[in-house]
């Protein structure tokens, strides 16, 4: 079992680089990126983790189906497609499919969500 609780989240994370070291294309800012997987590996059909990444501004279009829940800081996520904007702060929760253009704007200095992702 694999307990997330609201007001606590992982410290020790690992390096990945950047988004862009991820196949994001950076926007604005840096944009360093953070995890660790719990479930599966990058390379399993199905993973599960946390994920964190500093302030910034980036693009990505989903190579796997998401769902994901804030456990740290507040983010805006914008679906390219249909120009829905959502504001999501810690708590909050989506689901994301696969191969979905997502614009992310990182508004905390540090954010950090928890994911299940399948591909």
């Amino acid at each position: 079992m694999h307990s997330i609780k609201l007001g606590t989240f992982p410290h020790e994370l690992d390096a990945w680089g950047t988004v862009a070291d991820l196949g994001s294309t950076i926007v604005e800012g840096e944009v360093k990126a953070f995890g660790k997987i719990h479930f599966g590996t990058p390379a399993s059909p199905v993973s599960a983790g946390y994920f964190a990444c500093t302030k910034g501004k980036f693009n990505m279009t989903y190579p796997f189906s998401e769902q994901a829940t804030v456990v740290e800081g507040e983010c805006i996520l914008r679906d390219e497609h249909t120009g829905q904007t959502v504001h999501y702060k810690v708590g909050d929760s989506w689901f994301i499919e696969k191969g979905t253009p997502i614009a992310w704007e990182i508004l905390s200095e540090r954010f950090t969500k928890h994911y299940f992702a399948v591909v």
